[in-house]
């Protein structure tokens, strides 16, 4: 009892530090802000200083200059471009059409429905692997899963006997430390793939990205994180509960199973009738993507035709089954219903469009300077005259972004940031921009549950002082560290082995890039 309730007094001193040094930096918005005139002013200097690459790569050997953003020119392309490079930001579109169709699908309650009936289908002795699954699979939704999961969770454990802080963290840990895994496509993939093709382009421009990039990769990461969740869960944290007195988030003695709640009549029609129609849908799909002639049969370039479609395909796979599931239950009594639903996610939006904007302006300057490419080259250079490892520069760039994201939350402002930099350097010795990219996603998600910098820490917290009144962020932060230590050596691990075996991540996701 001791050690347990140390660590709650000792966390609060390192985490306080960590808030006060995150809380110091500045909005996302005003980094990319910031960004922008760095590289205005950066561009000046190489140019006053007659800084030049040469480019032996691509054809004949060419001498790069960068190109000065404070000139007259430099000035006038900004202004005349300003408008361009906001709406041709690859990202904005893509994120947006996507959310149509995840906010119909959330705010017609067709994906909380899910998720309970995908808790509520498993016997007891399987609650632990299941609420990890469901919690990976929750990113489908994107942040659907912190609201309706961990109470429910919570409530499940409680009512068969066990501490219902474990089903909290054990659901925490899924759906924040495993976000970027899933079994399927996700919105996260497209947005991803945009960045990571844009960083490309300064070395290759005619490289791109396929969202089904790490497909492959994020299914066996679903399968190993829900291994390694079930592991840390019986064998660390519910040990250190199950000893605990039940106001402290210790197991219930009167467990009786009355707090578990079930599915309504309507969540059960609307369910059935939401899956009735996705059947329906994949049906047309397979069609379309395997008989001749078909809309979505074949390739177009290096990708098929489906795969250029996903976003498409997410926006209607989200959108009708949402809609069904709205009118069998009644939260969908006509058109309107349904626009409302669209405009209301949209206006939740308002905060990435905002980011979007700056962050647009930061890539496409960084790109028209030539500072991109030239750093790319020399950094390139650099990493290949000192005969680092592919694996060494992978693992240290997890690390980098595990590190990151303690102080910058937003996984896609980061990546924002990071992807035209470290996307064509490491392009130079031969690593691939769907591979950085998956080593970016394993380090933002597993520190994601000890970040105080991550905005549900504080809902989270909300929920478990229900069940241990007197519990801190310390005692969080302590409760999820486990989590973050095993599935940060155990999937990198993973990437290490899958990148031994030289299988591509996904479809069109190659581990290497060139020779």
């Amino acid at each position: 009892m001791s050690e347990s309730a140390e660590r709650p007094e000792r966390s609060p001193g390192w985490l306080d530090r960590i808030e006060r040094l995150g809380n110091a930096l500045p909005d996302p918005v005003t980094l990319f802000a910031l960004g922008a005139g760095t590289v205005v002013l950066a561009s000046a200097a190489a140019v006053f200083f007659d800084w030049t690459v040469l480019k032996t790569t691509g054809g004949a050997p060419e001498t790069l200059r960068a190109t000065s953003l404070l000139s007259a020119d430099g000035v006038y392309w900004l202004l005349r471009n300003l408008v361009k490079n906001f709406v041709e930001f690859p990202p904005l579109g893509v994120v947006l059409v996507g959310m149509l169709g995840i906010g119909v699908a959330e705010r017609s309650g067709l994906i909380g429905a899910l998720l309970k009936a995908a808790m509520l289908a498993v016997p007891p002795s399987l609650f632990t692997p299941a609420v990890f699954f469901v919690g990976v699979m929750s990113s489908i939704g994107l942040d659907a899963g912190y609201v309706v999961l961990p109470p429910l969770a919570a409530a499940l454990f409680k009512a068969v006997g066990r501490s219902p802080v474990v089903g909290l963290a054990a659901t925490f840990a899924g759906v924040s430390a495993g976000f970027s895994a899933n079994l399927v496509v996700t919105s996260l993939d497209p947005l991803l793939a945009e960045f990571s093709t844009a960083g490309a382009h300064l070395v290759d421009p005619d490289y791109a990205v396929a969202a089904t990039a790490n497909w492959w990769f994020m299914i066996a990461s679903t399968v190993a994180l829900t291994l390694l969740g079930w592991g840390v869960t019986a064998w660390w944290v519910e040990p250190r509960f199950a000893a605990l007195p039940e106001e402290a988030g210790g197991p219930s003695p009167d467990a009786s199973g009355n707090d578990v709640p079930a599915l309504t009549a309507d969540e059960k029609k609307g369910l059935a009738v939401a899956g009735a129609v996705a059947v329906l849908g994949s049906i047309v799909l397979a069609v379309a993507v395997l008989v001749p002639g078909a809309p979505l049969y074949g390739a177009e370039g290096h990708f098929p035709r489906w795969v250029r479609t996903i976003v498409p395909l997410l926006f209607l796979g989200f959108w009708l089954p949402g809609v069904a599931y709205g009118v069998a239950t009644g939260s969908v009594k006509n058109d309107r219903d349904v626009a409302r639903m669209m405009t209301e996610t949209l206006a939740g939006m308002g905060g990435y469009i905002v980011l979007a904007f700056f962050a647009a302006q930061f890539v496409a300057a960084f790109q028209h300077s030539g500072l991109g490419e030239m750093l790319a080259i020399s950094g390139g250079r650099v990493l290949a005259e000192a005969g680092l490892s592919r694996a060494f520069l992978v693992v240290a760039f997890i690390g980098v972004v595990f590190a990151g994201n303690l102080f910058v939350g937003s996984m896609s402002a980061k990546y924002a940031f990071f992807a035209p930099v470290v996307v064509p350097m490491v392009m130079q010795v031969g690593i691939s921009p769907e591979l950085t990219q998956v080593a970016y996603r394993i380090g933002d998600s597993v520190s994601n549950v000890i970040t105080p910098l991550n905005p549900y820490v504080v809902i989270i917290l909300t929920f478990l002082q229900r069940y241990a009144a007197r519990a801190g962020i310390g005692t969080l932060i302590a409760t999820m560290l486990p989590y973050t230590l095993v599935f940060g050596l155990g999937w990198t691990l993973m990437l290490l082995v899958w990148m031994a075996t030289g299988a591509e991540l996904g479809p069109g996701g190659p581990l290497g890039y060139g020779g």
